[in-house]
């Protein structure tokens, strides 16, 4: 047996209704507090995440292309070494001086009045 009674309808629809409002108002908060967040983080000089990525794929690059003129360096150093290692080797070696004559020295050591 159901009942007709205005009041319980009128209540049910009067707390859907509410409920509707209530869940409206949330959203609606939801959205100003992202806003606010929004506009302090642009304040405050942070990035997004698509510029972060894109700076660190940047870079990931750089780093890469770095140890790859690195490595390229260090091998025409490595070829470069021994042919300038030879020039060097042979002005290394030690030269005879010729001897100092005797009386050259002695004139030397003259004291000249």
């Amino acid at each position: 047996m159901q009942s007709e009674n205005r009041f319980f309808d009128d209540l049910a629809k009067m707390v859907n209704g509410i409920a509707g409002t209530v869940a409206g108002a949330g959203r609606e908060a939801e959205s100003a507090m992202r806003d606010r967040a929004k506009e302090w983080v642009g304040r405050m000089d942070f990035v997004s995440r698509e510029e972060f990525e894109a700076v660190k794929q940047m870079a990931a690059t750089a780093r890469a292309e770095a140890e790859a003129l690195k490595a390229r360096l260090d091998k025409l150093e490595g070829a470069a070494k021994p042919a300038a290692a030879a020039p060097k080797a042979a002005a290394a070696k030690p030269t005879a001086k010729p001897a100092a004559k005797p009386a050259a020295k002695a004139a030397a050591r003259k004291p000249k009045a």
